[in-house]
């Protein structure tokens, strides 16, 4: 499968749409919002600290999809304080909403991994420079690995409680401990294999 085939091609059941980018911010924010009433403030750090290596959202499009959550009835204000700082609470028509999608909703399966991306165009690099950046994302890989453990452990220690929402962020931890540690595999068996040349007839001059 090359970098310029698309899945359709390789697999023509597949349809194209059934891949097309979800909603997953406005998802994700009645989730969290599920939790406890939140601020924009409060829901930003919350991605950051519970989500920000799955699914990272800056600040503005979390305050922009929160006005259209509330426009849409699936969420309202809970009180305004100081700065005029909104914290919003889950209505029972957002709560059946996120109850609806991770029950019936289709999943988006796309991998949109840059490392994965920038593979397709290693033959590009010099060697000593491909060796180099696989090393780093060896090792950044095998920090998380070691960062998600450490949340695992304490976990399974009880220092976050035993309640649904802690279980189903262990299940979640487990599955960033398994992926990143078969990207740091992967990143060391990719530094092991003679880098590919370059096809003369690209017309691409390097210095090998």
């Amino acid at each position: 499968m090359s970098c310029g085939t698309s899945l359709s091609e390789w697999h023509p059941h597949v349809k194209a749409d059934m891949y097309s980018p979800a909603m997953s911010l406005h998802y994700a924010l009645l989730g969290l919002l599920a939790e406890a009433p939140a601020s924009g403030y409060d829901l930003t750090a919350r991605f950051g600290e519970v989500l920000g290596h799955i699914w990272p959202a800056r600040h503005p499009a979390i305050y922009g999809e929160l006005g259209r959550l509330a426009e849409d009835g699936f969420i309202e204000l809970e009180s305004e304080g100081p700065r005029r700082r909104k914290a919003y609470r889950i209505t029972p028509k957002g709560l059946e909403e996120v109850r609806a999608w991770l029950t019936a909703g289709e999943v988006d399966h796309t991998p949109r991994l840059e490392p994965l991306l920038r593979s397709c165009f290693f033959w590009l690099m010099e060697p000593e420079d491909l060796r180099a950046y696989l090393d780093r994302e060896a090792e950044y890989f095998r920090s998380l690995v070691e960062k998600y453990t450490s949340y695992a452990a304490a976990k399974d220690h009880g220092e976050f409680g035993t309640g649904a929402r802690v279980q189903s962020l262990r299940v979640t931890v487990e599955a960033g401990i398994r992926l990143y540690q078969a990207l740091a595999d992967w990143s060391d068996w990719a530094a092991r294999v003679p880098p590919a040349q370059p096809d003369p007839e690209d017309g691409i001059e390097t210095n090998r």
